[in-house]
């Protein structure tokens, strides 16, 4: 695995930042559908830890570009970065503190749960 430009972690004000500049990154929900519908961040997609290695194919075409993956607190979406590194995606990152610390410090509109 070649090392990466990025470090596996970001913070949720540095995610803000890319959005608000129109940075191309895809901002990857990796929590499961049940909690997608509670709370979810404008202009992420799901894609569920548990489905992942099945469904891999589906970031191909995101291979050479940044990934920012987040889920609840940060746990599984730095196992699922380090993962993605692992399989070929070097600009994969977790973000830090998962959506919750993005309704804390960036959107409180987003429910906490």
């Amino acid at each position: 695995m070649a090392d990466s430009p990025l470090p596996i972690e970001i913070d949720c004000e540095s995610v803000q930042t890319l959005q608000a500049a129109n940075e191309p990154f895809l901002l990857m929900d990796c929590r499961e559908q049940d909690e997608y519908e509670t709370a979810r961040i404008s202009g992420a997609s799901l894609l569920p830890m548990s489905e992942l290695q099945i469904r891999i194919e589906e970031l191909e075409d995101r291979r050479d570009s940044r990934i920012v993956v987040h889920c609840h607190h940060g746990g599984r979406s730095l196992r699922v970065a380090k993962w993605l590194r692992e399989q070929g995606f070097p600009m994969a990152q977790s973000m830090a503190g998962g959506i919750d610390a993005w309704a804390m410090r960036i959107d409180p509109e987003v429910p906490r749960y």
